[in-house]
């Protein structure tokens, strides 16, 4: 079912939300490519296969399905993953080719590694590709022009706009909830901003990966249930296969980079099981399919523009 219109009010007394697994390797996160360049990955020890393999237990034994974002080269080098989370029912989207951040790229090469990636992921798994999130959240407000790109290449969803102040990503202005982006031809693209509560006047995040593990859980989960309880929308959750590994090999990044990469490493699996067992998730494509054919939007739910 394709996403084109607005987002319903979930009518269940379980309000969904959607669980997000960004498919990247630990030597390949943004706070390190200073330290690490992209010919190198092949010398670096593997461990994204063994912590994907853990994600899919877990889920399965809690009976969760998740939207999956695949970086192109973790598909091409390593094709079991990609076929694995499939068989196992979860959504595959792009995550990019090579974890290259948008405001370092020009609009042609973003183009081309991001048609790249999808190819690879559609050719593994004869489905359509249509979920895109962007290497580090780098979708700003000076690369706002990749949505149309996004749409070009098929996309029916974008999750890349954190709402918050961070010295690499973030929109601050941008609505905190899912809305749609108006294009060109009155072409439209969903997106699913990650999630964050209002505290002091301030977004704060609540959304998990690295938040997840560095603010108590509590704090999370009382978050999460503020944004379905009293807001009465989805919360958007993220974390990386690397998270659930505290025993991987160190690398010597700033140190700050360490810092947000190394802390509460051993916290993070712990934590998922109770957020799995707390709420209920479901991939961002079934949370788009609660979409409706009509042009008036749904009172309080969906605002057009960032």
């Amino acid at each position: 079912m394709k996403i084109e219109a607005r987002l319903k009010t979930n009518e269940s007394k379980v309000m969904l939300n959607a669980l997000t697994i960004d498919v990247e390797d630990y030597y390949q996160v943004s706070g390190f490519e200073s330290h690490i360049r992209f010919e190198q990955w092949p010398d670096y020890e593997s461990r994204v296969v063994g912590n994907t393999w853990r994600l899919l237990e877990m889920l399965h034994f809690h009976r969760v399905k998740a939207t999956f974002f695949v970086l192109g080269w973790i598909a091409e080098r390593y094709p079991q993953v990609v076929l694995a989370i499939h068989k196992e029912g979860h959504e595959i989207a792009s995550h990019g080719y090579r974890h290259r951040l948008l405001y370092n790229m020009s609009r042609e090469e973003f183009r081309q590694d991001t048609e790249r990636s999808k190819g690879l992921l559609e050719d593994l798994c004869g489905v359509p590709v249509v979920g895109y999130r962007a290497p580090s959240y780098s979708i700003i407000q000076e690369t706002l022009w990749s949505i149309d790109i996004l749409r070009d290449l098929g996309f029916e969803y974008d999750s890349s706009i954190f709402p918050i102040h961070h010295d690499r990503y973030g929109i601050p202005h941008a609505s905190r909830f899912p809305y749609f982006h108006s294009l060109s031809e009155g072409r439209k693209l969903l997106e699913f901003p990650l999630s964050t509560i209002r505290l002091f006047g301030r977004n704060v995040p609540v959304a998990g990966g690295g938040y997840l593990r560095l603010f108590p859980y509590a704090f999370i989960r009382w978050g999460i249930r503020r944004i379905n309880e009293q807001e009465q929308k989805p919360a958007i959750v993220y974390l990386h296969p690397w998270e659930i590994d505290p025993g991987q090999p160190r690398i010597h990044g700033s140190r700050l980079s360490r810092f947000r990469h190394y802390v509460n490493l051993d916290k993070t699996e712990s934590r998922l099981r109770r957020l799995l067992q707390d709420f209920r998730f479901v991939p961002l494509r079934s949370l788009g399919e609660t979409m409706t054919n009509g042009h008036r939007p749904v009172k309080g739910l969906v605002r057009q523009n960032v």
